[in-house]
């Protein structure tokens, strides 16, 4: 899912649920522009004027409940459109997307004469929340397992909260250069090399035993349609981004991830509860997910990762690693809890949402 990190609307917006869906369709459309996609900030800016319209579409925007903000309500339909666009169905916003048409009254034209051609076809994507799956991310998660062998060991084994399509679970596949420490192997499609701030993580060896992830709606990307969709939902000016999906495809057509469709809750406490190979450290990590989450859900797999640590041993070790949104800074921390030890969050660094950079605190 994309974050919602540039800053806290809720705070000025009146209370109706319409003057909320609005808000949040006027904070993404800034919040995208500064991020670098100002097209995607020009499609989510013209569906405000879809909720005046007669399509169903827009009926179903201008009534959404008060958690548009949580919901990502402009990055649902902007997919949507995208998917028009990939898939070769209507290819109108193709001129938007490239830069070529920038003129706010038209792109409103453009997406309200495309959603009342394709209302119906439209309408489903309002249904779910946007599910992206950046590769970028994994840079931080691998930097933050480097920082652990050096005082855990070598062997992990890796979980994967909200996979969606699992492809960070096959970071263990992935080309590292991180600040000039490199891992991985050095032929793989997907190479990682973010912009580095400050020193560089320790060049440690990994002995990855096993890794597999979790989502409630696991995304297969070795099927066409559905690798397509998740697609559909990258920003399209993001061409690195876009190449990095592509990658991740050809990856998993050689090995598909390893991915359960279960909630993160039972998940994780069905993973604590399986046996663990003698000399590994059992890592859960997560990115851009943890805001997600029920409360109570956040709640549970604390308690059951916090009394897990209790029992670890120097044998049978346990960690969590975090690249998620502080909500009072609105930066994406990367954090790392462990035991055997005090169990206390240390935060390594912070990283764009997407991967672009990452700036390494920790020595």
């Amino acid at each position: 899912m994309e974050p919602m990190t540039a800053g806290d609307p809720l705070s000025r917006t009146p209370v109706s649920a319409n003057s909320l869906a609005l808000a949040a369709l006027e904070w993404m459309a800034d919040y995208t522009a500064r991020a670098g996609a100002p097209a995607t900030g020009r499609i989510a800016r013209a569906q405000i004027a879809l909720m005046s319209g007669s399509t169903e579409v827009g009926r179903r925007l201008a009534s959404w409940p008060d958690t548009a903000m949580e919901d990502a309500l402009a990055l649902r339909l902007a997919g949507g459109l995208h998917h028009l666009v990939l898939t070769g169905t209507d290819r109108r916003l193709a001129p938007v997307y490239a830069g070529e048409i920038v003129d706010q009254n038209e792109v409103d034209a453009l997406v309200g004469a495309i959603v009342a051609d394709h209302d119906a076809r439209l309408l489903p994507w309002l249904d779910g929340p946007p599910q992206t799956n950046e590769a970028g991310r994994s840079a931080s998660i691998m930097a933050a397992l480097l920082w652990l062998s050096e005082r855990m060991g070598p062997r992990f084994e890796l979980n994967e909260l909200g996979a969606s399509a699992g492809i960070n679970t096959m970071l263990d596949r992935f080309r590292f250069d991180l600040g000039g420490t490199t891992t991985g192997p050095l032929a793989s499609p997907m190479q990682i090399a973010p912009e580095w701030k400050g020193p560089p993580p320790p060049s440690a060896r990994i002995d990855i035993v096993g890794i597999r992830g979790c989502d409630r709606a696991p995304v297969d990307l070795a099927d066409p349609a559905q690798a397509l969709r998740l697609k559909s939902y990258v920003w399209p000016e993001m061409t690195e981004r876009m190449a990095r999906i592509d990658a991740a495809i050809a990856l998993a057509r050689m090995q598909r991830p390893r991915l359960d469709r279960a909630e993160a809750c039972d998940w994780v406490g069905a993973r604590l509860a399986s046996p663990q190979p003698a000399d590994t450290t059992r890592v859960f990590f997560h990115s851009i997910v943890w805001q997600y989450l029920p409360e109570a859900t956040r709640e549970q797999i604390t308690r059951g990762i916090e009394a897990m640590g209790v029992q670890a041993t120097t044998s049978r070790r346990l960690a969590w690693i975090r690249l998620e949104t502080n909500r009072q800074t609105f930066r994406h921390e990367l954090s790392v809890r462990f035991w055997p030890g005090d169990g206390e969050a240390l935060v390594l660094g912070t990283a764009h949402a997407h991967g672009a950079w990452v700036e390494w605190f920790a020595a």
